[in-house]
């Protein structure tokens, strides 16, 4: 007798969808538009304030207290840039500014690059402990340490002097840091050449690590530039007098001159001290996340 084989039972799976295609014939995917959103939100958040500081800049009085807002001012003009530059010696600021953020940024770059050189490729006892002592302090508050290099700058007569406003933020953690866990990527083969090519400290130093770290530099330089360029604190308490003052605190003389319902001159003033910082920003950010991220995973 023979047996017979039954049918195979019907499969009620749902067989799964293929994934459409572009013309190309590559699978399209739908763009993350709650991503976008949320980017574009913070965007808003940043900007928004900068471009309301701008169009301040060139308002009359009446326009920036008019309910509800008034973006746009209803013409361009300068004369509050002119006020500014009138009651307020602005050339004086712009001077002393320039003049700390590039000795102050320079010194703070050649000091962490050096002592980060020493902590990776000199012999040095206790090497460990330095560094340890460089990540503690970038945990200790700047402001806690106000009071004391205040005291010792007064006793030193530095009070409203270059080396008073300069020196006593000299020590970069965060570039002795960053530089120290760049180097310790770099290819050991390199310095082992310069080595046996006779290559001292200083050699070695600028003619192959430097050239070498470029990306980590240029972010280095950016954030000391930032710090020292918009430090105000520090100048407030060492400088009291108009022609030594920098530029965030020609802001409070200016605004002690004019009042604080005078927004459109202090917008003004505002916005002379911030263009240049962006216009750095820009030139230097394609460096800013490759430096930031150089040595990110060296121990």
């Amino acid at each position: 007798m023979s047996t017979r084989t039954p049918p195979p039972a019907l499969s009620m799976a749902v067989p799964p969808r293929r994934p459409s295609h572009a013309p190309g014939g590559r699978p399209t995917r739908r763009p993350p538009v709650g991503g976008y959103l949320w980017m574009l939100a913070a965007v808003a958040v940043m900007i928004l304030p900068l471009v309301w500081m701008l169009l301040a800049s060139f308002k009359e009085p009446d326009e920036i207290y008019t309910v509800p807002i008034q973006w746009l001012p209803s013409g361009w003009d300068l004369s509050n840039y002119a006020q500014a530059l009138e009651r307020v010696p602005f050339g004086s600021f712009f001077a002393n500014s320039l003049f700390v953020t590039l000795i102050g940024a320079g010194l703070k770059i050649v000091l962490g690059l050096t002592t980060a050189y020493a902590l990776v490729f000199v012999d040095v006892p206790f090497k460990k402990v330095f560094f340890a002592v460089v990540v503690f302090a970038l945990l200790v508050p700047q402001q806690i340490v106000i009071i004391p290099n205040y005291t010792l700058v007064a006793e030193l007569g530095w009070l409203n002097t270059y080396q008073g406003i300069i020196l006593p933020g000299l020590a970069s953690a965060f570039g002795t840091f960053l530089f120290r866990q760049h180097f310790l990527s770099l290819p050991a083969s390199v310095m082992e050449a310069a080595v046996l090519d006779g290559a001292g400290h200083l050699r070695r130093l600028f003619q192959f690590v430097v050239p070498m770290s470029a990306p980590t530099i240029a972010a280095v330089a950016l954030v000391s530039v930032v710090n020292e360029w918009n430090e105000y604190l520090w100048p407030l308490l060492v400088v009291d007098r108009a022609e030594m003052m920098t530029l965030p605190v020609g802001l409070t003389l200016l605004q002690n001159n004019d009042g604080v319902t005078n927004w459109g001159v202090l917008m003004a003033g505002t916005v002379m001290v911030t263009v240049p910082v962006l216009a750095l920003f820009f030139v230097l950010q394609r460096r800013i996340v490759s430096g930031l991220t150089a040595g990110a995973v060296t121990g």
